[in-house]
């Protein structure tokens, strides 16, 4: 497993640096909804080589909670690289909340401004918040779905839950509605880490929190829901009987 596990990290970023150069000059002709669809293709390739590759199967559930139109905020836990692309597919015109760094790496920051992502500089707490709400509630307002870890990094998937205070700020001042996510992937890739492990990776859509909840309430609410099915989520895994990453179970 170790020799596929490196086989697959060297693929997967071999892989991600072709597609940024070979599509590099349609995106300069492309508009960004249309853009979105090279990510897609580039998400589902990644899904099948690991799938190949590792064995580990996905599952997605809970599509039908994604809402149909008009624009909102994707609150997910956060265990691993796997989700920063698989829920792109399920989204029609998704933008996500990253640190501004990002923006300046060669061909990579070229994508990220072409896609009218969310940039944020971390050095400047109180005015990158507010900077952030801001474009974000126009984002929502134009009808984009909006990617955010409320958890700022990934987490090893036994950590303590940590969530910051953005995306209630983002709720309360966007009047927005949130779907939130959960998952498992922390135990098939882990943060990290270059082993990969053969199982079920899931993620789970779950119900959508509408805007009008107070701000503690809905903050308390969001880590309930999220934590509680994440842990679920991580347990139905270690009862599967090919899941071979049982080392990571405490």
């Amino acid at each position: 497993m170790l020799l596929k596990s490196v086989l697959f990290n060297i693929l997967f970023l071999l892989s991600t640096a072709l597609q940024l150069v070979f599509w590099l000059p349609v995106y300069f002709f492309l508009p960004r909804e249309d853009g979105w669809k090279v990510v897609k293709l580039w998400a589902w390739f990644t899904l099948w080589m690991q799938h190949i590759l590792i064995g580990t199967r996905y599952e997605f559930r809970g599509t039908e909670n994604i809402p149909k139109s008009g624009g909102f905020i994707l609150a997910s836990k956060h265990q691993s690289s796997w989700e920063t692309y698989t829920m792109v597919p399920f989204l029609s015109d998704p933008s996500y909340i990253l640190k501004r760094e990002l923006m300046f790496v060669p061909i990579f920051g070229w994508f990220a401004w072409k896609m009218k992502v969310i940039a944020v500089n971390r050095g400047k707490k109180s005015e990158a918040l507010k900077d952030m709400t801001k474009t974000a509630r126009q984002q929502y307002e134009d009808g984009r779905q909006i990617i955010i870890y409320p958890e700022g990094t990934r987490k090893n998937a036994f950590d303590k839950p940590s969530y910051k205070f953005g995306i209630a700020h983002m709720y309360t001042n966007a009047n927005a509605r949130i779907l939130p996510v959960a998952l498992n992937s922390g135990l098939f890739w882990p943060r990290r880490g270059w082993m990969l492990y053969k199982g079920t990776c899931i993620l789970e859509f779950l119900p959508v929190i509408e805007p009008g909840i107070e701000q503690k309430a809905f903050a308390a609410k969001l880590e309930k829901v999220i934590e509680e099915k994440t842990n679920a989520l991580m347990q139905e895994a270690a009862n599967d009987p090919e899941f071979t990453g049982q080392k990571l179970l405490r």
